[in-house]
């Protein structure tokens, strides 16, 4: 925060509740500061105080975040939803007793659907032939188990031996929130594994120990940047003209699932969603994936 002595809100103590109380990442308290030293900003600028900000005040602000600063509505919806926590902190502290920005309405975001890749597609990712070097025994395990499992590339480079129920295809995930969940791999993954375990990881190692399942050229945990990096050296190899990221093959696996009959609840704890909203995004992917099927199988629905 900045040492400006006319600064008008005293921040530190909310941060150290949402670091300390609260268990959010120095991320995301990054992310809030930010948010509130914005407001602080025009606060100031429109010689106003924060404990007397009134509905039609709190609105102004919103507009101008709109109209004034050009912000998308899913960086005004995470300033609000930053000022409605903060004003919630106050009320719970007893320095306030009411939160006008919980009578906001959030503006409406736009919707994207997740990009993808078809079954042919994956399949000459899976297929590709990088080599024989522990590197490229370690890319394509990489993204053979991106897409059987589903789950984050965060999530990927933190496995960690001890978490891996060889004998049972299964991997147990600490997610966001630190919410642990239980991950499962196919018997094409479990081949890969098993070559990696075998003939990379050693040499990979270097002669050090390590917990972590991935590891880079000097024996310590691989990056989430080295993932990106490895993956982009795969869809090289491809004839797809696409930018591949690491969450396309989540995106992926979802679909994937919801296209073969899986339902909604198994496919939101296989990814480890909170919101069965949040999973529900994939519905409309598989609903324009079968109506691009009708329109190309129904003899009168195409000319």
């Amino acid at each position: 925060m900045s040492n400006n002595k006319n600064k008008i809100i005293e921040l530190d103590p909310y941060l150290e509740y949402l670091e300390y109380q609260r268990s959010y990442s120095s991320k995301t308290v990054d992310n809030y500061k930010r948010d509130l030293e914005e407001y602080e900003v025009y606060l100031m600028s429109n010689g106003l105080n924060y404990k007397k900000i009134t509905y039609e005040q709190a609105r102004e602000y919103q507009r101008y975040m709109s109209e004034k600063l050009k912000m998308k509505a899913t960086s005004i919806s995470r300033h609000l939803s930053s000022l409605r926590s903060f004003y919630n902190y106050l009320i719970m502290e007893d320095v306030l007793d009411k939160n006008v920005f919980t009578l906001l309405k959030m503006p409406k975001k736009e919707a994207r659907l997740p990009k993808f890749f078809y079954y042919n597609e994956v399949e000459d990712l899976l297929n590709v032939d990088l080599g024989e070097r522990p590197q490229d025994i370690r890319s394509m395990l990489l993204i053979e188990l991106l897409y059987a499992t589903g789950i984050r590339v965060s999530e990927l480079v933190d496995i960690k031996l001890e978490t891996i129920d060889f004998s049972n295809r299964r991997i147990r995930i600490l997610g966001k929130g630190k919410k642990e969940r239980i991950a499962y791999y196919n018997q094409n993954a479990e081949i890969k594994l098993n070559r990696y375990l075998k003939e990379a990881r050693p040499i990979l190692l270097k002669g050090k120990t390590s917990s972590y399942l991935f590891l880079n050229q000097n024996g310590g945990q691989l990056s989430v940047r080295s993932v990106q990096k490895a993956l982009n050296e795969i869809i090289d190899k491809t004839a797809l003209q696409k930018k591949i990221s690491p969450h396309m093959l989540r995106h992926s696996f979802a679909t994937h699932l919801l296209n073969e009959g899986c339902d909604l609840l198994s496919v939101q704890q296989l990814l480890g969603h909170e919101s069965l909203s949040t999973t529900g995004i994939y519905t409309h992917i598989t609903s324009d994936h079968l109506k691009d099927i009708y329109l190309k199988s129904h003899p009168r629905a195409h000319k």
